[in-house]
C-alpha cells in the first residue's frame, strides 16, 4: 500500500509564546510540492493569532472528505456509462460539544451538485446509488475511525 506524507511547519518568530499571543499561522507541505497556508479556524482561536485567510485543520477536513467522495463518483459514473460535465460540492462541517464537553465535527454534509451531459442521465435513484456506491469506497469516509498514533520526539535550542 502506499504512504502519504504532509509536513506541518510552525514557527515561534519574535512572540513570546507562554503569554498565548502566539500565531496560530503555519504552512502544510505536501510531497508533491505544494504549499498551503494554514492556521487554527478564527471559531477557535481569535484574529490576529489565527488568519482567517488560510486554511484551518476543520475546513481541511470538510475538503478532503469531499474530495475523495467526489472522485469515487466520478470513477463509478464514468464506469456506469454515465458523462458527468461539472460535479460542485459545497460541503458543511459541523462543531459540536460532545457528552464530555469537548469539541469536535459532528456532521459533514456533502451537497454535490451534479451535471450530466449526454444521452445517459441516471434516474435519483441511480444518482443515490452512485453516491452510495461512492461513499463506501471513499477511503477517507472508511477511516475516520481509524487509529492515530503518535510517535514524537524532542529538541532543546539553547538560548
Amino acid at each position: 500500500m502506499s504512504t502519504h506524507i504532509a509536513t506541518v511547519a510552525w514557527e515561534r518568530g519574535a512572540a513570546a509564546f507562554v503569554d498565548n499571543r502566539y500565531s496560530r499561522a503555519h504552512q502544510w507541505r505536501f510531497d508533491g510540492g505544494a504549499v498551503v497556508p494554514a492556521s487554527s479556524s478564527p471559531h477557535v482561536v481569535r484574529v490576529p493569532l489565527s488568519d482567517p485567510a488560510n486554511v484551518d485543520p476543520e475546513e481541511a477536513y470538510v475538503a478532503a472528505l469531499s474530495s475523495c467522495h467526489m472522485l469515487w463518483f466520478l470513477d463509478i459514473a464514468r464506469s456506469a456509462g454515465y458523462l458527468v460535465e461539472r460535479y460542485v460540492d459545497q460541503a458543511q462541517g459541523h462543531m459540536q460539544r460532545g457528552a464530555d464537553g469537548k469539541s469536535w465535527v459532528a456532521l459533514v454534509e456533502l451537497l454535490p451538485v451534479v451535471t450530466f451531459a449526454g444521452a445517459k442521465v441516471p434516474d435519483d435513484a441511480a444518482l443515490e446509488q452512485l453516491h452510495h456506491k461512492a461513499h463506501e469506497e471513499c477511503f477517507l469516509a472508511r477511516s475516520v475511525k481509524s487509529e492515530i498514533t503518535i510517535k514524537g520526539s524532542w529538541s532543546h535550542q539553547a538560548g
